[in-house]
């Protein structure tokens, strides 16, 4: 993070624009309907600036700027069409340990004025550090598009129970357990609807449930995907920024981690080959335990969880145990891997099934029916499969596929450190030793791998 994001109060304080025309006129305005006590500092002052300042009683100083005209000042905005003023306008603020945004040069800022999406009391700020000022204005547009149109009324309501819900509810995680059924409930839509009288009568009569302090542990199963955090669906995103534990798998990239509630616990159970840190059992055991304890627990694992993830042995223990649970499902590694190399899992000219098989090596074997698998006109996804490579290209050439049949290895797929190789197989094993793939890895066989070439879209930066 570049920048400190922070929201400043500046009502009453003296803040200080430099500069007297349209530039300046945009950032007196932003610092007014924050409450600033303003100061414009220019030779000329348009006249459009002139009635803004007259209409807010504002300080305007017709002369060339010096240092002194920024003492007591909470915040300067250097916005002349001057490159010199306005460095020395840096300059001079810095060395007075006063925050400074000079317009257009980001290099001679210490704070940067982001864009805004309004709705006070909820307010937006969307800054790029000064590097796409257009791009920051897209997504304004975009936030403006998604909030609705009343959410300052549905603050405001919140706000106004703040001391109520405190009194009557003493544990802290009660108060969050409430606040979060409100939002879930119908009372926001009751808001944005402007029906305000029976969304504060819906509110009071959530507040005189007795139970509603009482706390209720669940676990949360989602699938987080292959790697790419814009593939989490919706759902998944919900529940991520409920919980208040989290147990995740190695196979959960930093980037989704980012999307979890900044205050949850999180807890790495991950699993490699031959090393399984933390047993499957024990990680049953955690789940029925930190439930029990009140906790919304979310399982979070790579890829979908029902799909070579062990989800089913855990949810078995909470059923046992009583303890309620949601399944989300995600994207699998084969359809998100094989999507993002441009390989179709299935094709009506080339295949009309696709398998999905785990490469786990047992005993120096992979014991699967490879005289079924070596049949025409079907693919074949190996999960787990990179340490048995070899012995699976040689099981299938053994059994009647032919040796130069397809082949593609997808390492991290769909993230920035995506491989694709493509061999046949009997090339593909020496090919990866080669260019030293490593785990985690899909392994695609079948005529669908040579459309990779024509299809591939995803490119790594």
């Amino acid at each position: 993070m570049d920048l400190l994001p922070i929201f400043l109060n500046i009502k009453k304080q003296k803040c200080v624009v430099v500069g007297g025309g349209e530039v300046a006129f945009r950032k007196a305005s932003l610092l007014l309907r924050a409450g600033a006590n303003l100061t414009i500092i220019a030779v000329s002052v348009e006249e459009q600036l002139r009635q803004l300042c007259s209409l807010h009683d504002a300080t305007v100083i017709k002369k060339a700027f010096e240092k002194s005209d920024l003492e007591g000042s909470t915040l300067v905005v250097a916005a002349t069409d001057d490159s010199q003023v306005n460095e020395r306008v840096s300059i001079a603020a810095t060395s007075l340990s006063i925050p400074v945004n000079v317009v257009d040069q980001p290099h001679l800022c210490s704070f940067i004025m982001p864009s805004i999406v309004d709705r006070s009391p909820i307010v937006i700020a969307i800054s790029s550090g000064g590097s796409s000022p257009v791009l920051t204005r897209k997504l304004k547009e975009l936030n403006e598009t998604m909030i609705p149109g009343r959410i300052d009324k549905l603050a405001e309501l919140l706000g106004s129970y703040r001391g109520r819900v405190k009194a009557g509810i003493e544990d802290f995680s009660g108060r969050l357990r409430f606040w979060e059924s409100v939002l879930d409930s119908e009372i926001p839509e009751l808001v944005y609807s402007g029906q305000d009288d029976k969304a504060r009568e819906a509110l009071d009569a959530r507040l005189a449930e007795p139970v509603c302090g009482r706390v209720t542990g669940e676990v949360y199963l989602v699938g987080a995907g292959p790697g790419d955090p814009d593939l989490l669906t919706l759902r998944a995103l919900r529940l991520m920024h409920k919980a208040d534990v989290v147990l995740y798998d190695r196979l959960v990239s930093p980037q989704i981690l980012l999307k979890l509630r900044p205050d949850a616990e999180k807890i790495y159970v991950g699993k490699q080959s031959a090393n399984h840190a933390v047993p499957q059992e024990t990680i049953n055991e955690m789940l029925v335990r930190l439930a029990g304890e009140g906790n919304r627990v979310l399982r979070l694992k790579g890829g979908d969880p029902f799909i070579f993830g062990r989800g089913g042995e855990e949810l078995e223990s909470l059923a046992e145990a009583g303890i309620p649970f949601q399944i989300v499902p995600g994207i699998t590694a084969a359809s998100g891997c094989a999507s993002y190399a441009g390989i179709p899992l299935t094709h009506r000219d080339y295949s009309q099934s696709v398998r999905f098989l785990t490469g786990h090596t047992k005993d120096g074997r992979v014991p699967l029916e490879w005289d079924i698998l070596a049949r025409e006109q079907q693919t074949l996804v190996f999960y787990m499969g990179l340490a048995g490579l070899p012995l699976i290209c040689e099981q299938l050439v053994s059994h009647g596929m032919p040796s130069n049949a397809a082949v593609a290895v997808v390492q991290q797929g769909t993230t920035q450190n995506q491989k694709v190789l493509v061999g046949k197989l009997d090339t593909i094993a020496e090919l990866v030793a080669e260019h030293e793939i490593q785990a985690p890895t899909i392994i695609i066989v079948g005529e669908v791998v040579n459309l990779h070439k024509s299809l591939s879209w995803f490119s790594v930066n």
